[in-house]
């Protein structure tokens, strides 16, 4: 009998925190969000920027390569050897350009993103705290989360939504 009053004191309490467990879709929400929306377009803008600029680089390129090319056999070997040169010079600037543009996106796209994940996570926080709920897990990346019983777990997506003034 003992161990068996002890048996419930133990399953009791894991009963009742089992209630306490919240889902949420968080890409769905992040899609939602105006701000997320706005960096895509900042960032689209940047891309494009870059892109036109690589683009130009790479007209220059062509053109001075199929020059060099036309009048290569005719040219004295020193200004052949400095055309030349000045061909892999633009073939290297427009690899280091395409290589910091990518960079610079990223640490863009680290800048946009940082405060709209942070203004997500304390309306998820908030959203906890109203709820009494203990964990709230992310259903958006399943491989996150193995097995989670619908029946158990309360869904807040739409309460973090409200929170965040989503529709």
């Amino acid at each position: 009998m003992k161990k068996i009053f002890v048996i419930m004191l133990c399953i009791l309490p894991m009963m009742a925190f089992a209630q306490e467990f919240g889902v949420f879709n968080r890409a769905e929400i992040f899609q939602a969000m105006p701000e997320t929306q706005e960096a895509i377009k900042k960032l689209d803008q940047l891309a494009k920027n870059y892109e036109d600029d690589l683009l130009a680089l790479r007209e220059e390129y062509q053109k001075k390569g199929s020059e060099f090319v036309a009048q290569r056999d005719s040219m004295p070997e020193l200004i052949r050897t400095r055309r030349m040169a000045e061909i892999q010079n633009l073939e290297e600037r427009i690899q280091n350009y395409y290589q910091e543009t990518q960079a610079s996106l990223q640490k863009t796209e680290q800048e946009l993103i940082v405060p709209i994940n942070e203004k997500l996570m304390k309306a998820v926080e908030a959203v906890g705290d109203e709820q009494g709920l203990v964990y709230i897990f992310d259903i958006s990346t399943p491989s996150a989360l193995m097995y989670y019983s619908k029946a158990k777990c309360k869904d807040v997506t739409n309460a973090i939504r409200s929170k965040l003034g989503l529709k």
